[in-house]
């Protein structure tokens, strides 16, 4: 068992480890475990300790907590708390009931000139005491650990052999207040005023009102996650949208038995509304910590990928991108729907690897002002996060702006810059084993199929995507594997490490059609010949058993 050691100041203990930490390295979305996992003794303490002990500046810094209000979420913020205050941070600055957004998170890091966030979520994985946990550091630019910090980090795990908290009586977070433990001060504020402050700077409030107020029904599904009171706040107090426009509102911790993901398999709910009603013109819907989005309109779903070459395109409409975006970026699995766009502007469009970071580097650079993932994520300058409900309202006002509906701007869209028919299939909850050899043996095989055929077009690339930062000159290796055809289609196979159960392979198809071409097939239809192409030549049906794919988007 731990010794603790009662002999310092201030109720202050260290709490001695019989054996070191020594655990996985954390990633850009931070470290994530089932609860029950989190919930074994000292197992959050260590990597706190192992957080606090790092991050720079952290001895008389400022600090963000909060989180997305899962299981464990309140434990977890007192836990930080005290162990803060022996760690000698001067200020914590938290919400009310801990309930605080990863993009609010981030605005309040740079608001508030704090050293870095500690963010509690593990963003769209399901909640609960059975569901899983996780704890996602941010710097002081506001957005994910860059990897020197997460290396260090990881470092410290393996040498950590004790930590450091203080006794004391969890900090009511009911309401906002302030607190002192120690030498520090705790300020618990609302949470929501300054990110829609934020909001109100960014867009016409007045317009995208007038929207909703002009017989434009919205419906937005929270899916009992954090979005649930921003969206309130923002589309029925102070927009002017009906009562009831926002669903599942109450952050629950475990999101009511929802999969907080919004996708067309998670929020199906939502998605019959506007795939198969009349009464609805617009819907929308974010994940467990705010930072992703799923947009709809009547009879019509927007792709992750369409949605931010359409922001691109109509970055005019919104006064804080009205003078001239400067460049946009992407990860590499989106699709290049976004590249054409920013052709057309003349602006500079970066292929990155997946993980907001490395927008982050573009973004405080000055190099981009719009950034987007395939994943559902979109955001810009104004947070280092992708941003659920910013990318809600841009759409809300360029529907102002425009007086049409998303199916119609989808079409205006695509008669200009053409189709990228895109669908990702995922394959969750594959054993590591399977999954790691899959692709192995994908990757292995991939040299042969240069200057080769697949789906019945040439290929003119196939590789392992290796990225150059252009701020900071690093190297980033080994991204996903790469079938790159002469017509402009992909293929990318990826191995995802959001999951907490298993391995998730991440198959991401392509296919670009013309202004002049067929611009309304159904996607799955479009890609078809390449669905096979990629199973027979990866052998997925035939390796994991799968007949059809966990998630289709």
């Amino acid at each position: 068992m731990p010794v603790q050691d009662s002999s310092l100041d201030n109720n202050q203990f260290k709490v001695v480890l019989n054996t070191p930490f020594n655990d996985q390295k954390p990633g850009t979305s931070g470290l994530r475990k089932s609860t029950k996992y989190f919930q074994q003794p000292h197992y959050l303490e260590s990597f706190i300790e192992s957080i606090l002990q790092t991050l720079p500046g952290v001895k008389g810094g400022v600090l963000v907590i909060g989180g997305d209000g899962r299981f464990g979420n309140r434990s977890a913020i007192d836990v930080i708390i005290r162990m803060a205050a022996a760690n000698q941070v001067k200020r914590i600055i938290t919400t009310v009931d801990g309930i605080l957004s990863t993009p609010a998170a981030s605005n309040l890091i740079r608001m508030h000139q704090a050293v870095g966030g500690i963010i509690l979520s593990a963003s769209h994985n399901s909640g609960g005491p059975d569901g899983d946990f996780g704890v996602k550091v941010n710097g002081s630019n506001g957005g994910p650990a860059n990897e020197s910090l997460t290396d260090a980090i990881y470092a410290y795990t393996k040498k950590l052999d004790a930590y450091h908290i203080i006794n004391h009586q969890p900090i009511d977070l009911a309401l906002p207040g302030q607190y002192h433990i120690s030498s520090m001060t705790i300020d618990v504020i609302d949470g929501i005023d300054d990110y829609i402050e934020l909001m109100q700077k960014t867009f016409d409030f007045d317009k995208i009102s007038s929207l909703l107020k002009n017989d434009f029904c919205i419906a937005f599904d929270a899916l009992n996650a954090v979005t649930g009171p921003y969206a309130k706040r923002l589309f029925e107090d102070i927009l002017g949208a009906s009562p009831g426009t926002v669903r599942n509102a109450i952050p629950l911790e475990d999101f009511g038995g929802c999969h907080p993901d919004p996708n067309l398999t998670y929020a199906k709910e939502l998605a019959d509304l506007l795939l198969n009603g009349e009464q609805y013109s617009f819907g929308a819907a974010c994940d467990g910590d705010g930072d992703r989005n799923m947009i709809l309109g009547r009879n019509c779903f927007v792709n992750p990928s369409d949605s931010l070459a359409v922001l691109t395109a109509n970055a005019h409409c919104v006064p804080a991108y009205a003078n001239k975006l400067v460049g946009v970026a992407r990860s590499m699995p989106t699709s290049s729907a976004v590249d054409i766009v920013a052709k057309h502007l003349g602006i500079d469009c970066f292929e990155t690897p997946t993980g907001w970071k490395f927008f982050g580097n573009l973004l405080d650079s000055g190099q981009i002002n719009l950034c987007g993932e395939e994943s559902f994520g979109t955001g810009s300058n104004h947070v280092r996060e992708k941003d659920g409900l910013w990318a809600v309202l841009f759409w809300l006002q360029i529907l102002a702006e425009k007086k049409c509906s998303v199916k119609d701007l989808m079409n205006l869209h695509w008669r200009r810059f053409g189709r990228h028919y895109y669908s990702r299939h995922d394959y969750e909850s594959i054993s590591n084993d399977i999954a790691n050899d899959l692709y192995e043996t994908a990757e292995f095989k991939l040299p042969a199929l240069i200057g080769g055929s697949f789906a019945g077009r040439n290929v003119s690339l196939a590789d392992n995507f290796t990225y150059k930062d252009p701020v900071d000159g690093s190297i980033t290796t080994r991204q996903g594997l790469r079938i790159l055809l002469d017509d402009g289609s992909r293929v990318v196979l990826r191995l995802s490490g959001t999951g907490t159960k298993g391995a998730t392979l991440r198959v991401y198809l392509e296919s670009y059609v013309s202004p002049q071409g067929n611009l309304h097939q159904n996607p799955q239809n479009a890609l078809s010949d390449m669905i096979q192409a990629i199973d027979s030549f990866a052998e997925i049906t035939e390796r994991t058993g799968m007949q059809v794919p966990t998630v289709i988007t």
